[in-house]
């Protein structure tokens, strides 16, 4: 190849590149509008607004272990804000420190999720209260046990009035006082967020091609969207095996949603390892490796999940921005509880 050829060549390859730069910085503008962080994360329904007694009585409930059979387990044991709202397990631990089958999920953010449970489940926020409380192999408590006890404390008699006036202590007063306390679990503004914000050097260089990839070539997005990261739906990634089958176990006839899990808020998702609704995989490291193998190709397998071919320093990239999603813990203090 002759001197002229080669200055030909470098030509094209930098017009090339150029191209590519110019590409790349306007789809990250495009991208980073849909992150934007609302100024009001939550909102609260008409059926439950939020009042501020009712929002302390559900965090009395939320921190008490009367709620369980054995009175050493409160919804906290499982979501702890000093773990993310979760509990740091591959299962959650029951009544009975026997292994449930799945992994407690985060709390972050709860409110803004329209259907609930890895499996969809639960179809509001208050639908999920009495689900653990009164399962057997969780906390173990039946409904008209857990309103004797409530009923026989003067200071939860005195809260339940101050929340609901006259209102008896009941199962749909429990259930919106916990869940009004629930939807103020927030994550807080995290680097990420500041460099939506207009930070330049609030992430790495490094973060920054993550996010390109998390938006583009990975296409981590588009399951993972908006300003929590997840879209609240169910999808098979090609990891689930065995009898749960997830949201299939509700729609035996849909091909799609056989072995589907709820999309996981990845706001602190560095903080909250080990991985999946079954707590799996270890590191967000080999999440990435999942995604970039393209799990279990099956019917069932989302359309959007496939092999990725990542480079190492392309894997390296994503998790440099998922780190970034990681906000200061909010202090939370423990309530006096009645008794």
């Amino acid at each position: 190849m002759n001197l002229g050829t080669c200055r030909a060549l470098a030509s094209v390859l930098l017009v090339t590149c150029s191209v590519v730069a110019v590409a790349g910085a306007t789809h990250r503008v495009a991208w980073r509008a849909e992150y934007k962080r609302p100024a009001v994360p939550v909102t609260y329904p008409k059926e439950n607004p939020y009042t501020p007694a009712k929002a302390h009585l559900g965090k009395l409930l939320f921190f008490d272990p009367i709620l369980s059979g054995s009175q050493s387990r409160s919804c906290a044991t499982c979501h702890s804000p000093s773990l993310s709202w979760t509990d740091g397990l591959p299962r959650a631990l029951s009544d009975t420190q026997t292994s449930m089958p799945l992994r407690s999920p985060t709390l972050l953010n709860v409110g803004t999720v329209p259907i609930l449970g890895w499996d969809g489940k639960f179809p509001s926020l208050e639908a999920v209260t009495f689900g653990p409380i009164t399962a057997t192999n969780n906390m173990n408590l039946s409904e008209a046990e857990l309103v004797k006890r409530l009923a026989a404390i003067p200071g939860y008699v005195d809260a339940f009035h101050a929340a609901f006036g006259n209102d008896a202590i009941s199962r749909p007063n429990i259930e919106r006082a916990v869940a009004t306390y629930e939807r103020s679990i927030v994550s807080t503004p995290a680097p990420f967020d500041r460099w939506i914000d207009g930070d330049k050097k609030a992430i790495s260089e490094q973060a920054k091609r993550g996010f390109d990839i998390f938006n583009g070539k990975a296409n981590c997005a588009a399951c993972h969207s908006g300003w929590a990261f997840t879209d609240g739906s169910f999808h098979d990634i090609g990891s689930a095996t065995g009898d749960d089958i997830g949201r299939g176990q509700f729609f035996p006839t849909s091909k799609k949603l056989k072995y589907a899990f709820k999309t996981p808020t990845l706001r602190d998702v560095a903080r909250r390892p080990p991985y999946m609704h079954d707590g799996s995989i270890k590191t967000l490291a080999e999440v990435i490796e999942l995604y970039n193998r393209g799990g279990i190709d099956r019917p069932s397998r989302s359309n959007e999940i496939k092999p990725l071919g990542l480079t190492d320093q392309e894997k390296a990239d994503l998790v440099a921005f998922l780190e970034t999603l990681t906000g200061e813990p909010k202090p939370v203090t423990m309530p006096i509880l009645p008794r």
